[in-house]
């Protein structure tokens, strides 16, 4: 990552007055000149002191000095520095585009003409009891390709004929 360049230092400082009245109205000047809400807005207030300082400095980019002058005589004076810049980030590469998918064709013969073909990928294997029955325990969020044997079987049944074809994929 980059180190953020050092922020300029300005010859001077813009300078804000903020004249508090009694009803909690606020005139502003900045170095000298009124600085006056938009057309149609209603008075600056004590309460827009952040937006009034975000305009002074064009959103925080330069130092100010701040003084506040209340209406009972009270003054205070204060510096806000500029917001520091954050330097960006070096841009990501773009990634390489993908091939595509890859598809295998897998055959078998011994299906009735016409008939209901299920396709299915093997996930897993189990062993038949002493009984001669199977079981399978089976989770529909983690179904995946069969990771054990590192290798991608694929099963054709005919569902009238029976016929089944187990293949490998290359």
């Amino acid at each position: 990552m980059r180190k953020p360049e050092p922020e300029p230092v300005p010859v001077s400082i813009p300078f804000v007055v903020f004249d508090v009245h009694e009803d909690g109205t606020v005139t502003v000047t900045v170095d000298g000149r009124r600085l006056d809400p938009g057309p149609f807005a209603p008075p600056w207030r004590r309460s827009s002191f952040g937006r009034i300082i975000d305009r002074a400095t064009n959103d925080r980019t330069t130092p100010v000095r701040v003084e506040v002058r209340e209406a009972d005589g009270t003054t205070f004076t204060d510096i806000i520095a500029a917001r520091r810049r954050r330097s960006r980030p070096e841009p990501e590469p773009e990634p390489e585009a993908s091939a595509g998918p890859m598809f295998h064709t897998v055959e078998g013969a011994g299906f009735v003409p016409g008939e209901d073909v299920a396709v299915a990928v093997v996930t897993g294997h189990t062993d038949a009891a002493h009984t001669g029955t199977a079981r399978a325990l089976i989770d529909p969020a983690g179904v995946s390709v069969d990771q054990t044997g590192g290798v991608t079987e694929v099963i054709l049944f005919g569902r009238v004929s029976g016929t089944t074809i187990i293949r490998r994929l290359p």
